[in-house]
């Protein structure tokens, strides 16, 4: 694994060297902006549209906008005052139940590496937010930012998880929505139906069973349009139609669940 933070996980008098590796690396095809006639890319410049020219990089301030086009001035050296301790520990502050954590906290995983003979510490912390299902919160410093993190053990390897803070999740669009939904309960008939729907199309989760079909076919058609290929447009898909009667779209969705079950089921005897 790749490090791109080296330091400690320190808890109680306990601490652990570890290195700390990214986890998500998107892997969509990259696209360029280029000339359609002379087919050589596009090279984005600064451009000040008062003295329409183009602004060199020393040139340039940043600047916060207070107002609709009132800026407050900032250079670096202002910023670097106010830039978190360089410390090289992942301070844990406190656990909590791992369920008590919404996901809509996450913002980007990380993998938890013990560093040369820290295994067995990093093999208890691991063992001990398993066993209890807890989960540490803690605070470390990355490429200048302070984070507020979780780290959590999946399958015994350590994962860290950067979290929005509180101001960053647009919990008032919740309410705004909760609102509109008002307090009127679900008619017990269609609950139980749709119950009955997702349990039928309960099961474990495997990530591999879902592939990103769109990259697939993006990609098989950039690489024929490489070596020359045309390739066909794939087929629209059908737009959903908005559902007019609910009890009537459950009821066919059951149906079409269970007669695809009985095909899984009939393609499996044939194979034994």
């Amino acid at each position: 694994m790749r490090a791109i933070w080296k330091g400690f996980v320190s808890f109680g008098l306990v601490t652990i060297p570890v290195n700390v590796g990214i986890a998500q690396d998107r892997q969509d095809p990259s696209f360029r902006t280029l000339v359609r006639d002379t087919m050589q890319p596009v090279r984005q410049k600064k451009w000040d549209e008062d003295a329409d020219r183009e602004v060199e990089p020393a040139d340039t301030v940043k600047g916060y906008e207070f107002a609709k086009g009132r800026f407050v001035v900032v250079e670096d050296d202002e910023l670097a005052r106010f830039a978190p301790t360089q410390e090289k520990t992942v301070q844990i502050l406190q656990f909590v139940h791992l369920a008590d954590v919404d996901p809509v906290y996450f913002e980007k995983a990380y993998w938890l590496e013990p560093q040369e003979r820290a295994e067995r510490p990093y093999k208890l912390l691991a063992a001990a937010l398993e066993d209890t299902g807890r989960a540490a919160i803690g605070r470390f410093v990355l490429s200048t930012k302070e984070h507020l993190v979780l780290v959590r053990s999946l399958d015994g390897v350590l994962a860290l998880q950067t979290l929005y803070y509180p101001e960053d999740v647009r919990m008032g669009v919740r309410e705004e929505i909760a609102e509109r939904l008002g307090d009127g309960d679900v008619p017990q008939a269609e609950l139980d139906m749709a119950k009955q729907l997702v349990e039928g199309m309960t099961a474990d989760f495997d990530p591999a069973e879902y592939p990103n079909e769109t990259r697939k076919a993006i990609m098989e058609m950039l690489e024929a349009r490489a070596d020359g290929q045309e390739v066909a447009a794939p087929a629209e898909r059908a737009e959903a139609a908005p559902v007019v009667d609910l009890m009537e779209a459950l009821k066919a969705s059951l149906a079409a669940n269970a007669a695809k079950g009985a095909g899984a089921e009939a393609e499996e005897r044939q194979a034994s």
